[in-house]
C-alpha cells in the first residue's frame, strides 16, 4: 500500500507530535492519520494535559479525523503511531474501522496489537485492521525510554530526599 519512504514520512510526523506531546510533560507518543496519502489528523498524548484518561494519541487523532470527515467511519483511513496501541486504543481502531495500523516500538506491558493480545486482528469482531509493526522503531522508543528514565531519577531523589 505504502512504499517503505512514505510509511516512514508518516511515521517521521507522528514522531513530531511524540516530541510535542514530551515537551508538555506527557508520555511521547504520537500519532498521525493517513487517507488518501495525505496526513487529515493528528494526535498526541495529552492525559495529563487534559486530565482525560481516555486522551491517548490513537484517540486523539481518531477523534480529529472522524471532525474532519464528519463520519465515524474511517475505513479508508490509516493510522500511524509511535507505539503499539493498547486495549482502549484498539477498540477505538476496531470501532473506527480503520484500515490498517502502522507503529513503531512495540509495547511490550500494553500492546493489542500482536504483542499482548492481537485485538485488531481478533477474528470474533466485524472488523479487523491490518497491522504492520517495527517502522522506525528505535528511533520512537528512544523518547519513550528516555521520558521513564527522568520519571525514574524524579522518583529516586524524592525517595532519597525523605
Amino acid at each position: 500500500m505504502y512504499t517503505d519512504t512514505q510509511k516512514e514520512k508518516f511515521m517521521r510526523a507522528a514522531m513530531r507530535e511524540a516530541a510535542k506531546a514530551g515537551e508538555k510533560g506527557e508520555v511521547p507518543v504520537g500519532a498521525v492519520i493517513v487517507r488518501d496519502g495525505v496526513v487529515i489528523a493528528r494526535g498526541k498524548n495529552e492525559r495529563e494535559t487534559k486530565k482525560d484518561p481516555a486522551a491517548h494519541a490513537e484517540v486523539v487523532a481518531i477523534r480529529k479525523a472522524g471532525k474532519k470527515l464528519g463520519r465515524w467511519n474511517l475505513s479508508d483511513c490509516d493510522l500511524f503511531v509511535t507505539l503499539e496501541p493498547c486495549v482502549m486504543c484498539s477498540g477505538a481502531i476496531v470501532y473506527s474501522r480503520i484500515r490498517a495500523v502502522y507503529y513503531g516500538a512495540d509495547d511490550l506491558r500494553f500492546g493489542c496489537c500482536g504483542t499482548v493480545m492481537d485485538l485488531v486482528g481478533d477474528a470474533r469482531f466485524n472488523h479487523r485492521a491490518e497491522v504492520e509493526k517495527g517502522i522506525l522503531a528505535e528511533e520512537c522508543l528512544l523518547p519513550i525510554q528516555e521520558f521513564f528514565r527522568e520519571k525514574r531519577k524524579i522518583g529516586k531523589r524524592r525517595f532519597e530526599e525523605t
